[in-house]
């Protein structure tokens, strides 16, 4: 791929991600057959609420690859993340409750984002540049660059690990609820703090995996899926790419960074 100058973004995304992100870290499925009354389980009924959601974690933490999709509260914002998420990156769309939808694509450390032209419009484009930067990089795949502060949260939500070390966290003491049922696959639930403080439901069919979450202080509900399943990770074309280099870096943005 040719290589490209990437762009620093101004303190409206930086200031989106950051908030984004933050809420997301404090606070259907690649298993096989569906959930028939006749399929054995996996065993997890038998154990305890803290061993069944250790078992959870260290599935996730070995599965390639999840999509993981939900609504995450933070404050008085709500966001939408639809993610697809692998060893070596991810790519999906993340929406504020306010109407700012951007997507994002991570192979290995490039990271790209794309936008419409009124979240363009938000950030403090540099006028020099062109007659209408925000048009120009309207549905285009804009490089951050490593050294943007905003990279650090952006590619946040392209990292397995990180999205599922923040995510996969229950408050209080927990106990074992009812069964139920995600996406076809039968499940047992893992109250924290009489669900005050979070809900896992863990698969009780094939490996079991969390495939759904409802995080504690009604902060919001995501789902699971697809572990394991693989999904491409290409490169935009070149056609696509919009680089303005460093002339893109703001000054005295003024928000601290």
């Amino acid at each position: 791929m040719t290589a490209t100058r990437p762009v620093t973004t101004g303190p409206a995304l930086r200031r989106a991600a950051r908030t984004c992100l933050a809420g997301l870290l404090l606070a259907g499925t690649a298993l096989g057959c569906g959930g028939g009354s006749e399929e054995e389980t996996n065993g997890m009924e038998d154990l305890s609420a803290d061993e069944i959601e250790e078992r959870a974690r260290e599935a996730a933490g070995r599965a390639r690859t999840v999509l993981l999709t939900g609504t995450v509260i933070s404050g008085d914002a709500s966001y939408r993340i639809d993610m697809r998420l692998g060893e070596n990156g991810g790519t999906g769309e993340v929406s504020a409750d306010g109407g700012t939808t951007f997507e994002l694509l991570r192979i290995d450390e490039e990271l790209f984002l794309r936008a419409d032209e009124a979240f363009w419009q938000a950030e403090e484009l540099p006028a020099e540049l062109e007659s209408d930067p925000a048009k120009k990089l309207d549905d285009m795949y804009v490089a951050v660059a490593p050294d943007d502060p905003a990279y650090e949260e952006l590619s946040g939500f392209t990292d397995k690990n990180v999205l599922l070390d923040g995510l996969l966290t229950l408050q209080g003491e927990r106990e074992t609820g009812d069964r139920s049922e995600v996406g076809g696959v039968r499940t047992i639930r893992v109250e924290a703090d009489g669900g005050a403080g979070g809900v896992m439901e863990v698969a009780l069919v094939g490996r079991p995996y969390p495939l759904r979450l409802e995080r504690g202080g009604n902060a919001g509900q995501v789902t699971l899926s697809e572990w394991n399943e693989d999904f491409p990770l290409n490169p935009p074309v070149e056609e696509q790419i919009v680089d303005y280099g460093e002339d893109m870096i703001t000054e005295g943005d003024g928000d601290g960074e």
